[in-house]
């Protein structure tokens, strides 16, 4: 069995953070909505600048790290009564291994430890693998939610929900 380490990410991390994430979503998103949208996406949610906005708003940003290496990335925002998974990616040569689950146990440990009684996130409808995965790891379809995020882009997705408690 394999053990993963998660590192939180801190603003002095935020080039390095912006590189994989790049990375990660050109090579995962690109199918689904184009480079057009890809390129959009990461510089208004996903640059360094970005993401410093979301540390300073609560967000927390982790690396998942397996044997030496980054893996992929999560952030979440403690609510209320409950968790936001703002984001979840696992690096090509490492999906299929069962990281997703292991930062899924790990969130759910947070959920408990702060009496959260579900999780939520937003997922793409066409995203058909990553709908299957979160579908196997406990969580449903709550609804439907497309949104302006400008430019002349649209975020067509699911917010699918696990209940902890």
């Amino acid at each position: 069995m394999y053990s993963l380490t998660y590192s939180k990410i801190k603003e002095e991390d935020l080039d390095y953070f912006e590189s994989v994430a790049k990375e990660i979503w050109n090579e995962h998103f690109t199918p689904i909505i184009g480079e057009n949208q890809v390129k959009y996406m990461l510089e208004k949610f996903q640059s360094k600048q970005a993401v410093a906005i979301q540390l300073k708003d609560f967000y927390e940003y982790y690396f998942i790290n397996f044997e030496g290496n980054t893996a992929g990335y999560f952030a979440f925002k403690k609510e209320k009564d409950k968790m936001f998974l703002s984001k979840l990616y696992v690096e090509k040569s490492f999906r299929g291994k069962g990281f997703s689950r292991k930062v899924m146990n790990y969130l759910e440990n947070i959920c408990k430890e702060s009496s959260l009684i579900n999780i939520y996130l937003t997922v793409n409808k066409e995203n058909f693998n990553t709908i299957n995965i979160y579908e196997k790891m406990g969580f449903y379809k709550a609804c439907e939610k497309k949104s302006d995020i400008g430019n002349g882009f649209y975020m067509d997705d699911y917010i699918m929900q696990k209940d902890i408690f």
